[in-house]
């Protein structure tokens, strides 16, 4: 038995070496060497200072910002350290309540829109995190935009569509809108 403690200690520790410090040091460095800008956080900076990731939502609350997918991190939304989905099931009266006063506060905000309520402005994605909404829920938000801009809205329309993303590879996904690129995009059109 003592023969086997030797070389399973000596292969326990190699292992330890190469998986735990040789292989993330690697990868780590190929990441920084053949995708910078993503191995750095896809961080988005403007006039020198950091504001935001386009791969981690933001809350936005001002009338004159499209706002974001709802978040069900904790302690507070949009926590990037504490990625998760509310784990409400459709028939739980939470989520019901919850969704009840997103509708209000989405009416409240443009009373003059009538339209249904897309459900990713009602429903938090499965990460808490997302940074996109659908380009139906970009659509819904136009009017209230544009007013509080005192833009048009075929400019603001404009501008949604130029940042719509389409499927990955031609056939993955769904379209998509990146929130913060695009309240970036409307802080920079006059």
């Amino acid at each position: 038995m003592k023969e086997q403690w030797r070389p399973a200690g000596m292969l326990l520790i190699i292992l330890m070496v190469l998986t735990g410090v040789v292989y993330p040091l690697t990868v780590t460095a190929l990441a920084q060497l053949l995708f910078p800008y993503q191995a750095n956080g896809s961080l988005i900076v403007r006039d020198g200072t950091i504001v935001g990731s386009e791969l981690i939502g933001q809350p936005f609350e001002a009338p004159q910002y499209f706002w974001s997918r709802p978040s069900a991190t904790v302690p507070f939304p949009y926590n990037a350290g504490s990625s998760s989905g509310s784990n409400l099931g459709p028939t739980n009266p939470v989520l019901i309540e919850r969704v009840k006063a997103r509708v209000a506060a989405l009416n409240a905000a443009d009373p003059a829109n009538t339209r249904a309520v897309p459900v990713d402005l009602v429903t938090a994605s499965g990460s808490g995190l997302d940074p996109h909404i659908s380009p139906a829920a970009a659509e819904y938000q136009i009017g209230r935009v544009a007013r509080a801009r005192r833009m048009s809205e075929s400019l603001v329309r404009r501008l949604v569509e130029e940042h719509t993303e389409g499927r990955q590879v031609g056939f993955l996904g769904e379209p998509r809108v990146n929130v913060l690129r695009l309240n970036l995009a409307l802080d920079l059109t006059r």
